[in-house]
């Protein structure tokens, strides 16, 4: 353990804006959920009724977990279902940045060589992801803390226990395999299926659900029965996955991992372009995120049929899908709120395939292919192609998945598979201006280039909570996502959608014009 708190302060520099932004932003989420709830549902009649539906309509079930009360604080747990997933997310990608980026980067062996004990550095990344967490479960519980104490407690406790599970996942992940990407892959495999299996457990009142470290947090019913004990299956978790990791990080060569990757061709002419060398560096991003978001898309298609039946006697619950939808028709609004949370996920791959670049660069891999006849704009076009191309691809897929679940549900495929991906494809605009704002970022300001995360988390704050509180328009239009057309069952305005085209345009060019003149590194 020789070197951990030098190790620790380290991260907590080079994140010093990362962590409290993350933090900061899902603290205040579930405070702001209950005020909307209180504006929305008045009284306790309301409320039981918003309740009875909820817990029966598969739909919300499935996204956002199961609801066992009908207080301000048991309809705002389950509200903020979905959020356990990304702080699992963040938690996860925060504890393989600090030890399998590092180690491909060098800078492992490097510090290594000094007088650092073998258990440091992953000690250090999970330390410091474990007590964000901590944090992030005080700050909520303090937030809270009006509307019941114990409740507040043990809700704040859930998104933390959630995001320290899957920290010892990603710790695992980064021991597993050869490669930052490869852990990242995995990991979010993981988390993936985790969702899933919770979603559709959820749906069907399976015990299954228990499988998933997704559902440990919502069965603790905080301001309900409050149920404290299944805190204690993500802390076993945790000690099984450290323990497995610090044992493989000790017996492994550096750079090594228990799963070898796959070898290569003997001949490398499928490198021959830049848009080749792209191709190989992205293909299982782009083909991880595709075939998870047409997954999503087959899960929650068949449960958006189900809306308009189960939702036409609460007027409450009416009002607040509309709001998130933009349309009149209940189904229609629900299948736009969806597209509206799937397109900051395909949002999340652009940036990160445009990212790319900026880690080939930081590891001393774009500069020998640039020493080469090979141009930086040949060299950047390859990476921007599938930042842009990719996302396009994947709101295809989703689309087409959601028409055939969706469809077939109402024995219509035909008619509903062409609005359910022009319902994708209309988000794509908004997601390219946050892959232009990667793009721009590093061409001009390198250095800078994480803050197309910060951006992202912006609109995603903006987009689960502007709506319901009617955020002036001035504040909601800073995310591309307000500008969307809400499809289906919305008029198609093609003025947003060329005007958010023409930024992201700008924003690549921008980036392309900087990268050209600015030095490598």
């Amino acid at each position: 353990m020789t070197g951990t708190w030098p190790l620790i302060r380290l991260i907590l520099r080079r994140d010093r804006v990362l962590l409290p932004l993350w933090v900061l932003i899902l603290c205040s989420l579930p405070a702001t959920y209950a005020a909307s709830f209180e504006g929305l549902l008045p009284d306790a009649a309301s409320r039981h009724q918003y309740l009875v539906t909820t817990a029966d309509t598969p739909s919300m079930v499935s996204l956002l977990g199961p609801v066992f009360g009908d207080s301000i604080g048991a309809l705002t747990a389950q509200r903020v279902g979905i959020l356990y997933a990304i702080v699992a997310l963040i938690s996860l990608l925060t504890v393989i940045r600090h030890t399998r980026t590092e180690e491909d980067a060098g800078r492992r062996e490097l510090i290594a060589a000094t007088v650092v004990g073998r258990y440091a550095a992953l000690s250090a990344a999970l330390i410091v992801t474990v007590a964000a967490n901590l944090l992030l479960a005080l700050l909520i519980a303090a937030t809270l803390a009006g509307r019941g104490a114990g409740g507040a407690l043990l809700i704040g406790l859930s998104f933390g226990t959630a995001g320290i599970t899957f920290a010892g996942v990603g710790a695992l992940a980064a021991q597993l395999t050869e490669g930052a990407g490869a852990a990242r892959g995995l990991a979010i495999t993981v988390l993936g299926a985790a969702y899933l299996v919770r979603a559709a457990a959820d749906t069907s009142g399976s015990w299954f659900a228990w499988v998933s470290p997704l559902a440990w947090g919502p069965q603790t019913r905080p301001f309900a029965e409050e149920r404290w004990w299944p805190l204690l299956l993500p802390l076993a978790l945790l000690a099984v996955t450290a323990a497995v990791a610090y044992r493989i990080s000790v017996g492994r060569d550096v750079g090594a991992g228990v799963i070898p990757a796959r070898l290569g061709p003997a001949e490398g002419n499928g490198l021959a372009s830049p848009l080749a060398l792209a191709w190989r560096l992205q293909r299982g991003l782009l083909i991880g995120w595709t075939v998870g978001l047409g997954v999503a898309g087959l899960a929650l298609g068949g449960t958006v049929s189900a809306v308009d039946e189960a939702l036409k006697d609460n007027p409450q619950m009416a009002e607040l899908m509309a709001r998130l939808g933009g349309t009149a028709s209940l189904s229609d609004a629900f299948a736009a709120g969806l597209f509206a949370i799937m397109a900051i996920f395909v949002a999340a791959y652009g940036i990160q395939a445009a990212l790319r670049m900026r880690a080939e660069e930081t590891g001393l891999r774009a500069e020998p292919v640039l020493a080469t006849a090979v141009g930086r704009l040949r060299w950047a076009a390859g990476h921007v192609l599938f930042a842009v191309a990719g996302p396009a691809l994947a709101l295809v897929v989703l689309g087409v998945a959601l028409g055939i679940s969706y469809g077939g549900a109402l024995n219509d495929v035909g008619g509903q598979m062409p609005r359910m991906m022009g319902a994708a494809l209309v988000q794509l605009p908004a997601a390219a201006v946050l892959t232009g704002l990667a793009v721009a970022l590093f061409g001009l300001l390198p250095r800078l280039s994480a803050a197309a995360w910060g951006a992202l988390a912006v609109c995603l704050l903006l987009g689960q909570v502007g709506a319901i509180l009617q955020l002036n328009q001035a504040i909601l239009d800073i995310s591309p996502f307000t500008h969307t057309p809400h499809l289906p069952g919305g008029d198609l305005s093609p003025t947003p959608v060329l005007a958010l085209t023409a930024v992201a345009a700008a924003l690549i060019a921008a980036g392309l014009y900087g990268f050209r003149r600015r030095d490598i590194g």
